[in-house]
């Protein structure tokens, strides 16, 4: 069963991209949408997935833990970039990192860039929830549709209640 996040959001999916079966990913996954082409049979794809942090866990703290994560179901794992942006009272945490990995019974070398936002929760000011988006890709795939995950980062906010997203 797919997880709920911690705090509602809207966004705006890139043209093209359509909402994937949600069974075909982590249960762990709030929401998944892939790419209309793929590459050599992998579509790229783009997550979202979130909690509330444990006290005192900051955001590159939570950005090593994916890389662990990464760690433990792929080989040749990679951070290659990590930058932190935003205000003090909404962190964000960037980071690229590639890998190889089994989809499809072949053996793939793919990239990940991640985001991670921090959000007040709305019904406790005092919480912080970190939501994860994340764009998988082949490595020759992955410049081409990381102007479409951007642009789906810059949409993503507090859902108003007239949003696409959940």
């Amino acid at each position: 069963m797919p997880t709920t996040l911690p705090v509602p959001i809207e966004f705006h999916l890139p043209d093209g991209w359509l909402p994937a079966h949600r069974e075909a990913f982590d249960p762990g996954v709030a929401f998944a949408a892939v790419h209309p082409r793929p590459d050599a049979g992998f579509a790229a794809n783009i997550t979202i997935d979130g909690g509330f942090p444990p006290e005192g866990a900051t955001l590159v703290d939570l950005a090593d833990d994916s890389v662990q994560r990464l760690r433990e179901v792929a080989e040749s794992v990679q951070v290659v970039q990590r930058r932190q942006a935003g205000p003090a009272d909404s962190p964000a945490l960037t980071q690229r990192v590639t890998f190889s990995a089994v989809a499809g019974d072949v053996r793939r070398d793919l990239v990940q860039s991640q985001v991670f936002l921090a959000l007040v929760d709305t019904s406790d000011p005092g919480r912080r929830a970190v939501l994860r988006l994340a764009l998988t890709a082949t490595a020759a795939q992955h410049d081409a549709v990381v102007a479409d995950f951007r642009s789906f980062v810059r949409s993503v906010r507090p859902d108003s209640g007239e949003g696409e997203g959940s």
